[in-house]
């Protein structure tokens, strides 16, 4: 596969929401490297140096954010364990922001890794163990509610400080 194939597949993948392992790429260019470059259009609701935060477009719950390295690296267990402690502390950070900004006492956290070879971790509202499933994820959230969802969270988080 090359490398345009490579990325349209990985488009049509995420915006789909088929869940496959990705074949591996030589020059690993991801459909979050090109969320977080603005070549795609992403609802952000974190950012810094190294670590951004966005909402999903097929979100478990209202107010699923994925929490992404800016450097691309495929598996958890491949990342500087320095920058694994600041994804998982910006991925605690957004836990508190979608508990206050949805009424909800947990957050979950799932590393699933199958969907984009890019590092995410997935933060979301939790009420109960049926929101931890990718199978019933929204496919056609509204615009309208993925704009709530993101300024619910960034909300939250300055009132975080």
């Amino acid at each position: 596969m090359d490398y345009d194939t490579s990325i349209a597949a990985q488009l049509v993948s995420a915006v789909l929401g088929v869940v496959s392992a990705p074949p591996m790429l030589d020059a690993m260019a991801t459909v979050f490297s090109m969320i977080i470059n603005g070549d795609i259009p992403g609802r952000f609701v974190y950012e810094d140096d190294e670590i951004v935060a966005f909402l999903t477009i097929e979100p478990m719950t209202q107010g699923h954010t994925l929490v992404v390295p800016r450097a691309e690296v495929d598996n958890w267990q491949d990342i500087d364990p320095g920058l694994f402690g600041r994804v998982m502390a910006v991925s605690q950070r957004i836990g508190k922001a979608v508990c206050a900004a949805f009424d909800t006492e947990r957050a979950g956290v799932i590393i699933a890794g199958l969907e984009v070879p890019h590092l995410h971790v997935h933060v979301f509202p939790a009420r109960n163990l049926s929101d931890f499933g990718f199978a019933s994820v929204d496919r056609n959230p509204s615009p309208e509610s993925l704009d709530e969802a993101q300024a619910k969270i960034k909300a939250a988080l300055a009132q975080l400080g």
